[in-house]
Parts: C-alpha cells; sequence; structure tokens
C-alpha cells in the first residue's frame, strides 16, 4: 500500500519531467519572459544628456537569458521585439514606441536582447562545469552587457553620426557603474537559485 501511494502518476509525472520542460510550459515560459522584459522598461529614467534612458531591461535580459537557457532565451526576446513592432507597450516609454523606437537611437541596444540573452545563458552553462556558479554567471553576463553596448554604441553612431568619444559619453560609460552592479545581481541570482535546487 505504501508503495502504491508514493508511485502515485502525478509525483511520478513531475519528478520525471516538470511542466516547464514541455512545449506548453516553454510557450508560457517565453510569454512569461516578454512581460518580465516589458515591466523592466518601464522603470526607465531619462537622462538630459543622452537619449539613451537608464532602465532595468539589461537585468531582465540577462535573467531571461540565464533562467530560460541560450535557445529559449533568444527566442523569448524576439518574441518581446515582435510584440513591440506591432504596437504593444513592451518598449521603454521614453521613446516612440513600435518600429521607430527600434530604429531610433536605442535601436540598437533593443536589437542586440536575443543575442545577449543567448550569450549570457549559453557561455554561463558552458562556464558552469568548469567554475563556481557565480563566477560563470558573472563572465557569462559580463560578455553579454560588452555585446550589448558594442551593439547600442555602434547604432547609436550610426543614427546621431556621433564621433567615437561623444557615443563613449552619451551610451557607454554614464551607465557601466549600473550594469556592474546588474551583473552582480544577475549572478548572485542565478548562483542562489542553482544551488537551492542542487539541495533539493
Amino acid at each position: 500500500m505504501q508503495s502504491a501511494i508514493s508511485e502515485n502518476p502525478i509525483s511520478t509525472a513531475t519528478s520525471d519531467r516538470s511542466f516547464l520542460e514541455t512545449i506548453p510550459g516553454k510557450i508560457i515560459a517565453v510569454l512569461a519572459a516578454t512581460l518580465v522584459v516589458a515591466a523592466a522598461a518601464h522603470v526607465s529614467i531619462p537622462l538630459p544628456f543622452t537619449p539613451v534612458p537608464l532602465t532595468l531591461q539589461p537585468l531582465a535580459v540577462l535573467g531571461v537569458g540565464l533562467t530560460l537557457g541560450p535557445t529559449a532565451g533568444f527566442i523569448a526576446m524576439l518574441t518581446y521585439l515582435a510584440e513591440g513592432l506591432v504596437g504593444l507597450p513592451v518598449f521603454s516609454p521614453t521613446g516612440a514606441g513600435g518600429i521607430l523606437q527600434l530604429l531610433g537611437a536605442t535601436g540598437g541596444f533593443l536589437m542586440s536582447y536575443p543575442l545577449v540573452a543567448a550569450l549570457s545563458g549559453g557561455l554561463t552553462h558552458f562556464l558552469d562545469k568548469r567554475l563556481p556558479r557565480f563566477a560563470s554567471a558573472a563572465i557569462g553576463c559580463t560578455a553579454a552587457v560588452a555585446l550589448l553596448f558594442s551593439c547600442g554604441a555602434s547604432w547609436l553612431m550610426h543614427v546621431h553620426h556621433m564621433g567615437l568619444y561623444a557615443t563613449w559619453i552619451a551610451g557607454v560609460a554614464p551607465f557601466l557603474p549600473g550594469e556592474a552592479i546588474k551583473v552582480c545581481i544577475a549572478a548572485g541570482t542565478y548562483s542562489a537559485w542553482k544551488s537551492r535546487d542542487a539541495v533539493r
């Protein structure tokens, strides 16, 4: 009787394969990720000297990559961009919205999100087998942030016809301290989450 009770189909299915590993679960996770990034986009502080606002989006994108992994993270951020293109209010409210925002001054940052999520998740998961979890996540997220700012600054330079120094001042330097904090938060959260899962 004891073994029959302990081996009920619900507990067996849950232990063998979690819901998030099914196709419906992955779809829900991807859509939930777009909502998280959209919410982070609305935590936005415009700066008087640059068209690039301070937002929580980079932290959310890193979290998506770390949580979903490179493939699902990439798909989630493509879905996010598609939502913005059709006019859903998922981008920062400091911009024009829709395709105008994607092609505007911050478009390079936005268009890099799929790659940023893929890089943060992929590199972190690769390094997980070789380094402590916090270190692997910190390296993965730092590389992803470097990619984010490379794409964002290049696009800003192109759209506004700015020189290297002006682009550095307007699109990179003011954000680096905040990005360092975001990387630490993302890496710390990832490390704690994975450690809790390992205990279970």
